[in-house]
């Protein structure tokens, strides 16, 4: 029996009119039938001529009017994905201004890495994002450089700790009603079921601890930690007056002028919330002290987180909240004087 596909020489349709081609091959696909399917398909796909390919369809396709069309290709066995999952994670310490990094390696389904890189805000949520695919070896080149030019301490974490502040910061905007910039849209669907961590619990601040608090801010990354000094300009006018007065009066009536006003600054900015804030932040910080072997560090901004969130917190008590009120005033002095500017001392996220 002559096999279909043999009998049907490609190099015999070159050159024909589309009407014998037609002719051709639906007298070719009559009387071989389903026969025919190789042929006329290997000649739909790949002959080299346009017209042939043409006429080769047409055929199949009155073939397959007839209910003579080939086998269903098997479809290939689905591979499930694998929901990315978050692999490795690094965190920044805490700026003056509420403000650290965190960047957040996922693994995707066929074992690719992506990096979120974002700066996370104590007040305002979600202020920057960044990242994409990512390679094990661009990733090690990207954490050497970061590292080397990184200001503030760099820490790898376990990915749930990253995880949970990204969780905090989506709650902020909720909160707040504000949306994280149109960047997170991509990395939306890593953080639907995480959860923001519990609030800081309240604890007893070691007095002896909480004394040497203020001592904080001579650290090189809590150099820039201190209130808004535009929030305390017309404070630091006062202090200025109080100063430069010339009226004859004592300097400790001077000093408790000055005394008073700082006394006014703290009761006024450190609220209920502020000290949440601030509690926040000193606790973070102490981890970040501790997994860099500052264990001395660490429970100093231990015993000041304490004192800041729990229930009966005095903040004019306070020798941190004392620290950061009066060099905020200090800085607004300068910045009313022309000596500094005031967006190079900005705390504004």
């Amino acid at each position: 029996m002559t096999d279909p596909v043999a009998s049907l020489d490609p190099a015999s349709l070159r050159g024909l009119s589309e009407d014998v081609l037609d002719a051709k091959l639906r007298a070719f696909a009559n009387e071989h039938g389903a026969g025919a399917l190789a042929a006329l398909s290997g000649l739909a796909e790949g002959a080299a001529d346009r017209s042939v390919r043409r006429a080769a369809k047409r055929a199949l396709y009155r073939l397959s009017q007839r209910g003579v069309a080939p086998a269903p290709t098997p479809t290939a066995p689905v591979v499930q994905r694998r929901a990315p999952r978050a692999v490795r994670a690094w965190l920044s310490g805490i700026d003056g201004s509420g403000s650290r990094a965190a960047w957040i390696l996922f693994e995707g389904p066929y074992g690719n890495g992506a990096l979120c890189s974002l700066i996370l805000n104590d007040i305002v949520g979600i202020a920057e994002v960044a990242g994409g695919e990512i390679t094990k070896r661009r990733l090690e080149a990207e954490l050497a450089s970061l590292r080397a030019a990184q200001k503030l301490p760099w820490v790898e974490t376990e990915p749930a700790r990253a995880l949970g502040l990204v969780a905090e910061a989506l709650e902020l905007h909720r909160v707040r009603a504000t949306t994280p910039p149109a960047a997170f849209a991509r990395w939306q669907p890593f953080f639907t079921e995480v959860a923001a961590p519990e609030p800081l619990a309240g604890s007893v601040a070691d007095p002896a601890l909480l004394a040497r608090s203020a001592e904080l801010l001579g650290l090189p990354e809590m150099a820039g930690w201190f209130l808004d000094p535009e929030a305390v300009q017309s404070d630091a006018l006062e202090v200025q007056e109080t100063r430069e007065s010339r009226l004859v009066v004592s300097d400790q009536i001077k000093a408790e002028r000055q005394e008073a006003i700082l006394a006014r600054v703290i009761e006024r900015e450190f609220t209920p919330e502020a000290r949440r804030r601030w509690g926040r932040r000193l606790a973070e910080m102490a981890w970040i002290f501790g997994a860099t072997d500052r264990l001395e560090q660490a429970s100093i901004a231990s015993a000041a987180a304490a004192a800041f969130v729990q229930q009966d917190a005095e903040p004019l008590r306070h020798p941190l909240a004392r620290a950061l009120a009066q060099r905020a005033l200090e800085l607004a002095g300068e910045v009313a004087a022309g000596r500094l500017s005031a967006a190079d001392v900005s705390r504004k996220p």
